[in-house]
């Protein structure tokens, strides 16, 4: 590694995606392409969630990338939130099309067209409905691997429900699961809340969200829970027929998580070394490394590593042996800490010897040697430990990068100074919070679920203030 986390924290950011294996840059401006390690890492963030899903009677189901322009049109309020950044495809091979398609920015409109229209009665609710696909949309200036691309990979969760309530309640239901799995898997903590109107989601009744910090002090949005109301049943015309006997216009929510996932986990616990993996999503667990000095001690070490690598994997232990001869132990040190790995297992002749096991933790840098015959109940002892210290050091973090400004004086100094998040309280007016990003370019992240006391009046206009919000820039 070049680039140090704290002096250059945006180049330290790419040399880490693409030194430790997990994406590439594209030949083509705001694309990248997912080698193996970063889609295993995806694919562990996405077992987690799709478990949960499915505990809560959610279905999976796939839909088209191509979107025509008259069905994006029927939901003119989302349709002109979205075009800047569409896609457009306008040729079939040599033919032109009668009609633009669009390449999905997002899935509303197939939903209710498709999963829609297929609901007759009351009794076909609630409709639980998830997608991983893709999404493209023009993203050609400021653009990160992960946090924000032209393509990305996420899931988009749609769902139909007879009542506000029901959608209410769906829509909670999934910011919390959000919020289990990317505080105890990804151990980043939270601040979860509501969108201001200027903010939510084009087309929403409202939105809720999860705001995490960046130790940049920028703030990055982890995960997203709407309610549509009726913004979108109405003009698809989503009815159903009530145990009233009379039509009814359903009632949706949708939500989505992204890969900016892992830029998250990137940027909240890597270090100069490189990634710091929390064991949850590690795509590798533990790595075991023999050490010997000649042929003669080779054959015992490599059986010895095998037979570590056979019981950790049998007591559900991600492990993988680096038992390549053409690299010496030292490198392969310097590559899986590059990498990631939480725990480092290291065999050699006094190990052996001593009946024991050389263990090293990714997170704080540190040995410890243990009885061979506690392996893998000290292996899981300190991937759990691992796993609550990146929590606890994330949390310190958060706390770090949360200040209160009781003026526009104040609040222009916090943000110079320190970033992160500032909780101020303003009237609530889109024109305050219009004025206040103007002359900061600092957003409503986050209204908290619980109001929080007004600290002052409104530091945009004077006026009473009505709502403490956590303001930041964002990704």
């Amino acid at each position: 590694m070049r680039a140090k986390k704290s002096e250059e924290f945006s180049e330290w950011y790419s040399e880490v995606v693409q030194e430790a294996g997990l994406a590439g840059y594209a030949p083509i401006k705001g694309f990248v392409y997912l080698l193996p390690y970063g889609y295993e890492l995806w694919e562990l963030i996405r077992s987690h969630l799709d478990r949960r899903f499915k505990e809560t009677n959610h279905s999976n189901a796939f839909l088209p990338l191509l979107i025509p322009e008259s069905l994006l049109r029927k939901e003119a309020e989302h349709f002109k939130g979205f075009t800047p950044e569409v896609f457009w495809v306008t040729m079939s091979g040599g033919d032109q099309l009668s009609e633009r398609l669009a390449v999905r920015p997002t899935s509303e409109t197939l939903f209710y067209s498709t999963f829609g229209k297929s609901i007759k009665s009351w009794r076909e609710l609630p409709v639980l409905v998830n997608f991983w696909n893709s999404a493209l949309r023009a993203e050609i200036k400021s653009t990160k691997p992960f946090i924000r691309t032209s393509e990305f990979l996420w899931q988009e969760g749609h769902t139909l429900h007879a009542t506000k309530e029901e959608a209410d309640e769906e829509v909670m239901r999934m910011l919390n699961i959000y919020k289990e799995v990317i505080e105890e898997k990804l151990a980043i903590p939270v601040i979860d809340g509501y969108k201001s109107e200027l903010e939510k989601f084009v087309g929403a009744l409202y939105t809720t969200t999860l705001e995490a910090v960046m130790p940049d002090g920028k703030i990055l949005q982890m995960a997203t829970s709407h309610n549509l109301g009726q913004n979108f049943t109405v003009p698809f015309e989503v009815r159903y027929l009530g145990p009233d006997g009379q039509m009814h216009y359903a009632w949706s929510t949708s939500w989505g998580v992204s890969w900016r996932l892992i830029g998250a986990v990137i940027m909240v616990h890597g270090d100069d070394r490189g990634l710091v993996l929390p064991p949850e999503v590690a795509p590798t667990q533990v790595v075991v490394i023999p050490i010997f000095y000649s042929d003669a001690e080779r054959e015992s070490v490599i059986e010895k590593c095998r037979e570590i690598v056979s019981r950790l994997r049998s007591s559900g232990v991600r492990t993988h042996l680096d038992d390549r001869t053409e690299y010496t132990p030292g490198w392969k040190f310097n590559e899986w800490e590059l990498k990631g790995v939480p725990v480092r297992v290291e065999i050699g002749p006094r190990d052996l010897s001593e009946g024991k096991v050389t263990l090293f933790r990714r997170d704080e840098l540190k040995r410890s040697r243990f009885e061979d015959r506690a392996l893998e109940t000290a292996v899981k002892e300190l991937l759990s430990e691992v796993q609550q210290n990146l929590f606890r050091r994330a949390r310190e973090l958060l706390n770090s990068k949360i200040s209160e400004a009781r003026s526009m004086e104040e609040f222009v100094r916090v943000l110079e100074e320190k970033e992160g998040f500032v909780k101020a309280t303003y009237c609530g007016s889109n024109e305050c919070e219009l004025r206040i990003k103007d002359l900061t370019g600092a957003t409503v992240r986050v209204i908290p679920f619980e109001r929080e006391p007004a600290l002052s009046r409104c530091i945009a206009c004077g006026s009473e203030g009505s709502i403490t919000a956590y303001f930041g820039r964002a990704y």
